[in-house]
C-alpha cells in the first residue's frame, strides 16, 4: 500500500485529492505529499506527523533489529512449508524488500542450502527460482523443531515499543458530532456524549454503570467506530529469540488499498515502501466478558510450537479494550483490578515469559468497565479513584423514552399514539411495577408485529397484543415483587 492509499484511508484526503496531485506530479514531478500540500489537500504539519508514524522499511540486515541466522531459518521454514518457488515469493511472505531476500538467498545459496534452477531470459532477478538441496531440507527440519513458527519476519521488542508510544489514541481529536455520528440509531441523552468525549481523549479508563438495559454495551461498542486513525501493528515480535505472535484479523481490520495508481518512484512514502512486517489497520477494539480470567491477561506459551501468542488485552494496544458485565468474571473483581492497577496508572504492563523472565511492554489502550453492579460494592474507594471518568448510564428520561419508542414505531411503519404511550408507561410502572428502560421499546414492539403477523393483520397497537408483549417483560412469581430483568441486554438506547 503506498502513501495515497493510506492517507486515504486515514480520512486526511479523498480520492479525488490524490488523483489531483498525481496529476500535478506528472507535470512538476516532486513527492506525492508535497504535492497534495500544494493543492492543499493536507496540511504539511498533519501530513509530517502522519509520515513519521509510518515504519519505514529497513535498509539492510543489520537494520532489522534480527540475527541474520534467525532471519535465514524463517526463510528456508517459508520455503519449506509454502513450498515457494522464486524471490517474488519469498518477498511476499517473509515480508522484507527484495535486497534483504536477495542477500538472505545469497547465504543460503553459498551454504549449499538452496540449489538456483534459473529464470526466463526475459524475467527481472527477483523471478529467479530456487529449490531446497538436501542439506537444506535438513537443516530446514532442525530449525523447525527449535521454534515452529512459520510467517512474516518478527520486528523488535524496542521497534514495537517505539511504534505504540508513537500511536496513542490520544494523538486523535474526538469531538460531539463524531461520537454522535457512531452512535448511529442509538439514541442517548446529550449528557452521556459530553461525558464520554472528554475520557476519548484523555486515553483514560472509563467506568460505565447503571441498570440492565438501558445500553452500556450498545454505548461501548458504538465507540468503535470513532476513532479514523491508521495505526500498524506487527505480524510478530522477536524477544531474546523467542517469539510473539501479534497479528490478529479478528482484532485488528486491515485497511484496503484505494483505487488509485501511484506507482511513481516519487510517489513511494519517503521514496521507500513502509515496512511490510508491519499492517496498517483501523484501531483495534477488543470487547471481552464474564469468561475473561487472570491467565487470559498474561502471555500464552504454545509448548509445540515454541511462540508465544499475545493477549488480548496486547493486541488491544492503541486501541479499546472493553470489559463487559464487570463483576460477573470467573475472576474475583479484587484480583482483576489488582492486575490493573499498575498498567492503568503507569501505562506499562509487565509480562513474564515461560523462563520466568519479565518483559514490559507499553500499555497504552483505552480501558472500558461496563457493569450492572453497585460500582462501591466491587472496587475500593482507591481503585475508585484510578477511574477519572465514572458515567452512569441510567433509565432514560420519558421524553427519551417517546423518543426511542417513536423510533422503533417508525422502523416497522407504526404510530404511536399519546395515548397509547400513556397506557403503556402506565401499565409498566402503576401495574407491572417495572421502571422504563431503553431496550423496552424494541421489545414491545417487536413482540407486537410478531403477534400481528401470526394473527394475520396488519402492524398495530391492539390493547391485549400490549398486554401480550408487557407480560414478557418479567416472569410473575406470584405474590413476590416482580423483578425487571436483563431484557435484550446491550439493546440500548433504539
Amino acid at each position: 500500500m503506498r502513501l495515497g492509499d493510506l492517507l486515504i484511508q486515514a480520512n486526511l484526503v479523498t480520492l479525488a485529492d490524490v488523483v489531483k496531485a498525481l496529476e500535478r506530479q506528472a507535470g512538476n514531478g516532486g513527492r506525492l505529499g508535497d504535492n497534495l500540500v500544494a493543492i492543499e489537500a493536507i496540511d504539511k504539519q498533519v501530513l509530517e506527523a502522519f509520515l513519521k508514524r509510518i515504519p519505514v522499511e529497513p535498509a539492510n540486515i543489520k537494520a532489522t533489529g534480527i540475527d541474520e541466522t534467525e532471519l535465514l531459518g524463517l526463510l528456508m521454514k517459508l520455503i519449506h512449508a509454502g513450498h515457494l518457488v522464486d524471490c517474488r515469493q519469498y518477498v511476499e511472505a517473509i515480508k522484507l524488500p527484495y535486497h534483504i531476500v536477495a542477500e538472505l538467498v545469497h547465504m543460503a545459496v553459498d551454504r549449499q542450502l538452496l540449489r538456483a534452477l534459473g529464470m526466463r531470459a526475459s524475467s527481472s532477478p527477483i523471478d529467479m527460482s530456487y529449490t531446497l538441496t538436501d542439506e537444506g531440507k535438513r537443516w530446514t527440519i532442525e530449525a523447525l523443531e527449535r521454534l515452529h513458527y512459520v510467517g512474516p519476519a518478527p520486528v523488535t521488542l524496542e521497534d514495537f515499543t517505539y511504534q505504540v508510544n508513537l500511536q496513542k489514541l490520544t494523538n486523535e481529536l474526538v469531538t460531539f458530532e463524531r461520537i454522535r455520528h457512531a452512535l448511529g440509531e442509538y439514541i442517548f441523552d446529550d449528557s452521556i456524549v459530553e461525558q464520554s468525549g472528554p475520557a476519548l481523549n484523555s486515553g483514560r479508563a472509563m467506568l460505565l454503570y447503571g441498570p440492565p438495559g438501558n445500553g452500556k454495551t450498545s454505548f461501548a461498542h458504538s465507540l468503535s467506530s470513532v476513532f479514523r486513525d491508521v495505526i500498524y501493528v506487527p505480524y510478530a515480535i522477536s524477544i531474546e529469540g523467542e517469539i510473539l505472535r501479534f497479528y490478529d484479523p479478528s482484532i485488528h481490520p486491515a485497511v484496503t488499498s484505494a483505487d488509485v495508481n501511484d506507482d511513481g518512484h516519487q510517489s513511494f512514502v519517503r521514496a521507500e515502501e513502509y515496512d511490510g512486517r508491519w499492517v496498517p489497520c483501523r484501531r483495534p477494539f477488543v470487547t471481552t466478558g464474564g469468561e475473561l480470567t487472570l491467565e487470559m491477561l498474561d502471555l500464552r506459551y504454545d509448548e509445540t510450537g515454541h511462540f508465544y501468542e499475545a493477549p488480548l488485552h496486547v493486541k488491544a494496544l492503541g486501541g479499546c479494550f472493553v470489559i463487559d458485565d464487570f463483576g460477573r468474571q470467573l475472576v474475583s473483581p479484587t484480583s482483576l483490578l489488582n492486575r490493573w492497577i499498575v498498567p492503568l496508572e503507569n501505562h506499562v504492563d509487565y509480562l513474564k515469559l515461560h523462563t520466568g523472565k519479565s518483559i514490559s511492554i507499553p500499555f497504552e489502550g483505552l480501558v472500558i468497565f461496563s457493569t450492572n453492579m453497585e460500582p462501591e460494592s466491587l472496587m475500593d474507594p482507591a481503585f475508585l479513584r484510578r477511574l477519572p471518568y465514572k458515567i452512569e448510564i441510567g433509565a432514560p428520561t420519558l421524553d427519551l423514552y417517546r423518543r426511542i419508542f417513536d423510533a422503533e414505531c417508525k422502523r416497522h411503519g407504526l404510530t404511536l399514539s399519546d395515548e397509547v404511550f400513556d397506557s403503556i408507561v402506565h401499565k409498566l410502572q402503576d401495574e407491572l411495577g417495572l421502571g422504563v428502560a431503553a431496550y423496552q421499546p424494541r421489545f414491545i414492539v417487536d413482540q407486537i408485529v410478531a403477534t400481528c403477523r401470526f394473527m394475520g393483520q396488519a402492524p398495530h397497537f391492539e390493547p391485549r397484543f400490549i398486554d401480550y408483549a408487557l407480560n414478557n417483560l418479567r416472569v410473575k412469581r406470584g405474590d413476590r415483587e416482580p423483578s425487571q430483568g436483563d431484557g435484550a441486554h446491550g439493546e440500548g438506547h433504539r
